[in-house]
Order: C-alpha cells, then structure tokens, then sequence
C-alpha cells in the first residue's frame, strides 16, 4: 500500500485545525490536525453515524499538550466512498489507520484513541503482528474486537450457564440494530425517511446530549446509509469465523456504564488477550462520553498516554476468564485512599488494595504508622504516600482531599476506617465522651464522603465509597452505647449516601465486623473507671480479641470483594452475621440481649 499526504491549509499555528489527504487502498481520507505536531501524538477514530466532528470537545482539550489527529473514516463525512461493500472490510480500515499514523507521525508511534465502530476497526489494527511498532497505546470505549467477541459467544454457547444464557441475551437485545442493519431495504430507508431528521432528538432523549449546532454533521443521513457496510461486510463473518488476535500493546478499556448498545460484561476475560490491560469506568452513555463529557475522557487519556509516555508499563492487576458481574475495581492504575490507615483492618486494607497493583494513600493520626504502612504497600504494588490527619477536623479532611487530588489525583475508592471504641452505659458515658466518639466515628466519615464524594462527582468516572461500621451498628448492647449508637449512624448514612450517588456512578458499601484481633481493643475507652482500672479493662478485651482470632486481613479481603462486587452492606465475622440474620427473624430476642452486662 502506498499513501501520500498533502496539507490543504499551509496554517503555521499550532493550535489551528489544519486538514490533509491521505490516500490509502483508492480512498481519499481527510485528516485533520491539532496541537503542535513535536508533541506526542493521538488518533482519534470517530465510530458510526459520526464523523470526526464527535470528537471536537476532547481533541480541544488534548491539543493544548498533544498533536491531536483525527480523520473521517472511509464513506463517511469528507472522505472517499468505497465502490464495493467489500472495501469497508475491517483489514482495510485498520489498513487506513495505520496509514494516517504513518502519515502524521512518521518516526514515532501514535497513542490510539476509540469509540463505537472506531474502537472495532482500530482492535484489527491494534492486533496486528508489529503494530507495536506504530502504536504506543489504544484506549478503547463501546466496541469490542469482533474476533475476541466470537470467543466470548462460543464460550457461553459450550457451557449455557444461567448466568451466560442471560448474557448472550441481554446482548442480543441491546445488539438489536445489527438484525436490522442485515435487513435489504429497511435500515438504509428509516435513514433516509426520518431517522437522520429525529437524529438530535433520539440523542437527546436517550442519550442525554444537548442539542448543539455542529452535531450531528451536515453528511449524518449519508454516513448513516453508507456505513451500515461497515455491518453487513465484517459482523457475520468474524462472529462466526473468530481468529486468535493477542496484543502487547497497553490498553485502556473505558466501561460507558450507561451504554445501551455494548454491555459491560463482554469484555470479562479480555486479558487472555491483552495483558496489559487497565480498566476504567465512566458513568456517561453511549454517546454523552463523548458529547457532554469530553473534558473527562480527556482526562482519562492524558493520565494514560502520560503513564506509557513516562516509561511505565500500563499493566493491570489481574482478573480472571470469568470476572464477577458488576465488578468495578480491575484495573492496576485505581488509586485508593485509607483513613486510619496506620494498623489494623486500615493497614490490611491498604495492603490488600496496594497487592492488586492498586496506588494507596494512607492517612492516621499516628503518622509515623501511616508511613510503615505505606513502606509496607510499597513493597506490594506501587510507591504508597502517607499523611498525617486528624478526621474528626473537618477542614483538615478538606485539605487533605484537595492534597490527594492534586499529588495523586482523585481516588477511585475511599475507605473510611478511622474509628475509636468506647464502652459504657448510656447514663455513665458523659458529654466528653460521646463528643470525642461522635467526632471520629461519625464525624470523621461525614467528612471523607463529602470531602472525597464531592471530588469523584465532579470527575464523573464513578467510583466507590467504603465505610467502615460495626456489627454494634444492628446488635445493641447497654454497654455500647456511644459506640453503638456513632456505627448506626454510619450504616444509615451509608444508605442515604448509596440512594444519593448511585446517578453518578458511585458505589457505597458499609462493612459490619464483629470481633476483630486489632489494637482497638489497647486504644478503646471506659466511662467511670479509673486509669487503672481502665488498663485491666484493655488488656482483658484484648485478650479476648486475640482469642477469637479473626484477622484484620479477612476483614480487608472483604472490603476489597464490597467494591468489585458493589455490595450494599457485608457483615464480617460469624457473629456479625449470625446478628443480622436474629435481627430480621426475632428483633425481640437481640434487645433481650442488649440487657447483658458484657463488661
């Protein structure tokens, strides 16, 4: 194949949109540039019915750091229109692709960029043997490789599970398009009989897009007509004639969490075929990704490009063949905040989420055991920060939120762990004592979930929220009830918070443990008693604690299966469990219980 390339502008400035043809297997592709052209470069790949124009929003926000390229892909907008349906094959689009990087950025591989049928044709070419020769990365949204795709049909056709039967047809229902783009005349007739006029009001209707002037493109009704060949000459033939297509290119999957044409679980067991993977979500739809929150995307791509551009490998943690449905934590580059992170189920979390190659910030007032946590997770996964905090502050929470954001970026998950015990009467328990248990355990996470909950609404990519409560918060006890009363308080909060998120993306879970062999038990408080006496206290609870044994490990495990799996509330521990199933069957006989002097 040859390609040559001319600029149709002669513009000198950099920031301008400056347009050129590439000729590519007899078409004629217009390509258009941003950005300064010695800064790395990304080709964005526009997906069916649109044009280059889709990605306007985002290639403004790339260019001011980025030699931005994008280009209508053949038959749609200024481009060449193929004679034969047999020229819209995917070899020939990736074929296309590589052209223009060849073109635009002849002596350094380009950093591939996604959507739609853009994301399909750009997999063919992204799993070429070599092609990591002429790609630095690929970040792809809402289009599988349809070579990946057929293995991932056959696999739940040999074993029909309910779980993959339910699968291939929630997918074929939302897939139900394809059917009709197969059909002779009705697809290419609804386009040019109505459909392309309703255009910005089916957008705007199921979409969630503003109506704007520049979009759809003037050409929609055209496009539309010719790119549904791009269907009719690629889906039936590599669905049922699925070829092995590995890369070793870094891949950035973005997850629309809202899109009602690809689902998200068609890319479970997408590291058999790309072990560089890293997996992110945005809470946007199929087309609002990229025409109300551009700036987002954008952001996901800088991050991502930087990390390869910067020498890092953009790998990803682990996941298996299957993954677990509505899994969100996947990917290696997460970052992960822990409050109370200097011991306990604090440090155990810390080290759980860093061992998944997961980024940690830990913070506890004891600094000094903030930093051996984080030199501890640096030896699992990537360099830990530490900071020294005081949660129940709420503007030091504050600070500390704008610190994380703007040295780290802002967290993927927030776990709120920072608590203190106190054990004593309601009458005995004096103001003092309940300020300062109200103040950490309540408090302190109002302040993380406002603090850190109001950053992640603002990135718009989702995310999750932990907070940590307490068996105490369902079983009563006369003897808790500062404590009691402070994880009650933390249960429902979480409920109003899941309620008030769950638009947005974000996850919360509240986590219940019972009795857990941690150093609460040395720094935990008693009303009415004497230093001394205070003391004999500890060591007797500490004791008992330790005879349990129930590690702080098992309880970070399942805080770290709460954010994959998104699950509301986890009792941890049998006796946890065991009081929340007594408190739906008989209530009565736990407020029998509560009378128990367990002191």
């Amino acid at each position: 194949m040859t390609t040559d390339a001319t600029d149709a502008t002669g513009s000198t400035d950099a920031h301008a949109t400056r347009r050129r043809t590439v000729h590519s297997a007899g078409v004629a592709l217009a390509v258009f540039e941003q950005g300064d052209p010695q800064a790395p470069t990304l080709l964005l790949v526009h997906g069916y019915p649109d044009t280059h124009r889709v990605w306007d929003d985002v290639a403004a926000d790339l260019a001011a750091d980025h030699h931005v390229v994008r280009y209508d892909v053949r038959g749609a907008g200024e481009s060449g229109v193929p004679a034969r349906r047999e020229e819209y094959r995917l070899e020939l689009l990736a074929a296309d692709l590589l052209a223009v990087a060849d073109t635009v950025s002849p002596d350094r591989p380009v950093h591939v960029v996604a959507h739609d049928w853009g994301s399909l044709q750009s997999w063919e070419a992204v799993t070429e043997p070599g092609a990591e020769r002429r790609i630095a990365s690929y970040t792809t949204m809402s289009g599988p490789c349809l070579d990946h795709m057929g293995f991932w049909i056959r696999h739940r056709l040999r074993r029909p599970t309910p779980r993959h039967l339910r699968q291939l047809l929630v997918q074929g229902a939302h897939s139900w398009y394809i059917t009709a783009f197969h059909l002779p005349f009705l697809a290419p007739a609804t386009w040019r009989f109505g459909l392309a006029r309703a255009w910005p009001r089916v957008l705007n209707d199921l979409e969630a897009v503003t109506p704007r002037p520049d979009h759809p493109q003037l050409t929609l009704r055209q496009d539309a007509i010719r790119g549904i060949e791009l269907y009719r000459a690629n889906m039936r033939p590599r669905l049922r004639h699925p070829r092995e297509r590995p890369t070793e290119i870094p891949v950035q999957l973005v997850t629309l969490t809202r899109d009602r044409y690809v689902s998200g679980f068609l890319s479970e067991g997408l590291e058999r075929w790309v072990p560089r993977l890293t997996r992110r979500e945005l809470n946007a739809t199929h087309w609002s990704a990229l025409l109300e929150k551009g700036a987002v995307v954008a952001g996901m791509v800088r991050e991502f490009t930087g990390r390869i551009e910067s020498g890092e490998s953009g790998e990803s943690g682990e996941a298996g063949e299957e993954g677990e449905e509505g899994e969100h934590l996947r990917n290696g580059g997460s970052l992960v905040v822990v409050t109370g992170g200097g011991s306990g189920i604090g440090r155990a979390t810390a080290l759980a989420f860093a061992e998944q190659g997961s980024r940690v910030v830990v913070c506890d007032l004891d600094l000094a055991a903030a930093q051996r946590t984080a030199e501890l997770a640096s030896l699992l996964g990537p360099v830990a920060t530490a900071y020294q905090v005081d949660v129940s502050d709420g503007p030091a929470v504050d600070a500390f939120a704008l610190t994380v954001a703007a040295a780290h970026g802002v967290p993927d998950v927030l776990v709120n762990n920072a608590g203190i015990g106190h054990s004593g009467t309601f009458l005995q328990t004096t103001e003092k004592e309940w300020q300062r248990v109200l103040d950490v355990n309540l408090w302190g996470v109002i302040h993380g979930c406002r603090a850190f909950g109001t950053l992640m609404a603002e990135r718009g990519e989702g995310g999750h929220i932990v907070n940590l409560a307490s068996a105490a918060a369902y079983l009563p006890s006369k003897m808790l009830a500062a404590y009691a009363t402070s994880k009650a308080a933390v249960l429902m909060l979480s409920d109003c918070l899941r309620a008030e998120l769950a638009p947005t993306g974000i996850g919360v879970s509240a986590i219940c443990p019972g009795i857990v062999n941690t150093n609460i038990t040395r720094t935990s408080t008693f009303s009415g008693l004497s230093a001394a006496e205070q003391a004999a206290k500890q060591a007797r609870a500490s004791k008992l604690y330790a005879r349990r044994g129930f590690p702080p490990e098992k309880v970070a495990a399942e805080i770290v299966r709460a954010v994959r799996t998104r699950k509301p509330v986890v009792p941890v521990t049998f006796e946890a469990k065991a009081a929340r199933l007594i408190g739906r069957i008989s209530p009565g006989l736990l407020r029998l219980a509560a009378r128990l002097d367990l002191g």
